[in-house]
């Protein structure tokens, strides 16, 4: 039977870098996932390990590239990753590495940023993901579990209704989700760092500032507006699962419940999915 396709690597590699210049430092601390593809069929096939590397090998290069490049972004390091697979292994075509970080920010102190002082920022974990092979690379920037939510000033309205339908229309009501979004680079910003701080402040400004018809509109708009900013990328995909705020029915203890109390709750949710481009 014919092997059909075949990647190995190694999975939940830690690092964490520090770069210092003079008394200020930056960390950046990553969870690394380092696949390669290639001439290495005969491992499965033929029990063959001749031209397998040790996924220990795999990881340890992973340090090694973090020690001789703490000073670069996420994106441009994982780039150098993937470049360092290529030129050690012949027998690799490809190699995908995909990075979630641990944001940390940094602590100020009587209105001064402190240099080597932080805290951890726990919304959401940005990601990368690069796939190069020797002749280009693809590469895309993302944020995983990015949380945000409005009171007010959304809503669900004129919808399909059959006789399975029980949901009443609303056009007042909380709307909330646990973002997972990606965007593909289609050229090198100046700086990865700010221009993923754009991406994320432009989703932000058109979700809490606009009415939403539903979280398909928002979504749609969200995207529409971060192509217009950020000439560097191709297209934007997000992945918004709905955190529903049902409200409590306080009737039996003689009070109304005017959308001021609610159950949080994330099971079941809606799950709403787009991808918007350039055309």
């Amino acid at each position: 039977m014919p092997l059909i396709k075949n990647r190995y690597g190694k999975g939940r590699v830690r690092v964490m870098r520090i770069h210092r210049d003079g008394d200020r430092h930056e960390v950046s601390q990553l969870n690394i996932k380092a696949m390669l593809e290639g001439d290495f069929a005969r491992a499965y096939t033929g029990a063959d390990n001749s031209t397998s590397v040790s996924t220990d090998t795999i990881k340890n290069v992973v340090n090694v590239v973090a020690r001789e490049n703490t000073g670069l972004s996420t994106e441009e390091f994982c780039q150098a990753l993937a470049k360092k697979y290529l030129d050690l292994y012949p027998q690799a075509i490809s190699a995908t590495i995909t990075a979630h970080e641990t944001k940390w920010s940094r602590l100020s102190f009587g209105g001064e940023p402190h240099p080597h002082s932080f805290i951890l920022d726990s919304n959401g974990k940005p990601t990368v993901e690069v796939m190069a092979t020797r002749s280009g690379s693809t590469m895309e920037s993302g944020i995983d579990g990015f949380t945000f939510m409005k009171s007010t000033q959304s809503g669900w309205e004129n919808y399909f209704k059959d006789r399975y339908t029980t949901i009443p229309p609303t056009n007042d009501r909380m709307c909330a989700t646990s973002m997972v979004a990606s965007w593909k680079w289609s050229g090198k910003p100046s700086s990865y760092p700010a221009t993923n701080a754009k991406i994320l402040a432009t989703l932000l400004e058109v979700f809490g500032t606009t009415y939403s018809a539903s979280v398909q509109d928002s979504l749609y708009r969200m995207g529409e507006a971060v192509l217009a900013v950020v000439p560097e990328i191709s297209e934007i995909s997000m992945a918004c699962p709905n955190m529903h705020f049902i409200p409590m029915n306080l009737s039996a203890f003689g009070l109304d419940n005017n959308n001021d109390v609610f159950l949080p709750t994330d099971e079941p949710h809606g799950q709403i999915e787009c991808t918007v481009g350039r055309g």
